[in-house]
């Protein structure tokens, strides 16, 4: 028989996230500190009303766009945050999850052959949706000098004339950095200069430990050539309802429409009644989630001055980067050492790009009670190792 596969999607690396968490998945007592997920329950309220909309009968299809009322108060939100307006009925698309709104935002832009820039490390998903949209990835590498944020001059070094659109992944994941609005000011000039796009993901706006967060969209001409993408996964707690969004020009949200008509038509209408809570109500329940990660984040960053475990400080999201190149091991290697000595599950830097390489992602959606767990074992391993180099 023929090969019946296709040559992209076979090409394509499997996320190296969930290499870990299968292995993981067959330890009984291994702790986890891979997963970019909330450890906090979905707020009742929020639930309450997901639950409501079940026992009104609202189990039908919603408009493909989304809820009318959800896509008002997603204006509302943008408007209330960052001071920015946006059309409900043209320029606002509720998609499953911000992994979906990525993926159609690329291939409603990018034709074939079109460079798509990545600043890495970051999310798996970016570099394969540039793939499968038929555009050519090309990684800008932050450095930890640079606090891991993107500057004018790497952009302006990154951009041909085959550069389509500038994939913003900030807060960070996996490095937890933040872009400040000198940050972005400097950056707006350059993409401004070469007419580029921009599709800016910020799924953890809300997550910030510094100053409040600044968007791409409020600096000066850059709404007009910014998809925005957010959801309801990481500030709200709500993982599973998979429910997303994206705001943007009504000339590119209108063809991302018609991919998600084809391919999805329309978002769960249960988490869409649920969001509509979270947006009017959830600001309590925002500001206590972030209280608690700042906490953690700020017991993370002492015990590893204490430990003399390089890292820099990160202020969005709820990931630490810590440095391990001293022990001249692979992050894999380190990872996978770790997880088989200690029983404890990390990430290698490398499942977010290969500028990854000598870092590790250790997530702080977790207890306190179980980050000092594994933080221990972490410290006795890291002796360990340094005994063994010396």
């Amino acid at each position: 028989m023929r090969n019946m596969l296709s040559d992209k999607v076979t090409a394509l690396k499997p996320s190296g996230i969930r290499k870990f968490f299968d292995i993981v998945s067959e330890m009984d007592d291994a702790i986890s500190l891979g997963v970019g997920e909330p450890d906090f329950d979905t707020p009742w309220h929020i639930r309450d009303e997901g639950i409501y909309s079940l026992e009104k009968g609202r189990t039908f299809y919603t408009s493909n766009a989304g809820l009318k009322e959800l896509k008002e108060e997603i204006c509302h939100y943008t408007r209330r945050k960052q001071g920015v307006t946006y059309d409900p009925a043209h320029e606002v698309l509720v998609t499953v999850g911000g992994s979906e709104a990525i993926d159609i935002g690329l291939r409603a832009v990018v034709n074939p052959g079109d460079e798509v820039l990545i600043p890495q490390p970051s999310f798996v998903s970016y570099e394969p949706c540039a793939i499968m949209a038929g555009g050519v990835p090309v990684v800008i590498e932050l450095k930890a000098e640079n606090e891991f944020r993107l500057t004018a001059q790497e952009l302006e070094n990154a951009i041909t004339d085959k550069t389509k659109i500038l994939v913003l992944p900030f807060p960070n994941n996996p490095t937890g950095a933040i872009m400040e609005r000198d940050d972005l000011e400097a950056i707006a000039e350059v993409i401004r200069k070469h007419d580029i796009l921009v599709m800016s993901d910020e799924i953890y706006a809300e997550l910030t430990y510094k100053e409040k967060h600044v968007s791409i969209i409020e600096i000066e001409g850059m709404r007009e050539r910014t998809i925005l993408i957010n959801g309801f996964s990481k500030a709200f707690a709500m993982t599973g309802w998979r429910l997303g969004y994206a705001c943007g020009p009504r000339e590119i949200i209108e063809q991302m429409l018609k991919l998600h008509q084809f391919a999805i038509m329309c978002a769960p209408t249960t988490s869409q009644y649920a969001a509509v809570e979270a947006l009017r109500n959830g600001d309590g329940d925002v500001q206590e989630m972030r209280t608690a990660y700042n906490q953690r984040r700020r017991y993370l960053m002492n015990a590893f001055r204490e430990m003399k475990l390089e890292c820099f400080e990160p202020f969005g999201a709820f990931y630490v980067f810590p440095c391990i190149k001293e022990f001249g091991m692979t992050s894999e290697d380190f990872a996978n050492r770790f997880l088989m000595e200690e029983k404890v599950a990390v990430v290698p830097g490398t499942a977010f790009g290969d500028c990854g390489e000598g870092y590790l992602r250790i997530s702080y959606a977790y207890s306190l009670e179980n980050l000092k767990l594994a933080i221990g074992k972490l410290a006795k391993f890291v002796e360990k190792l340094r005994k063994e180099t010396r």
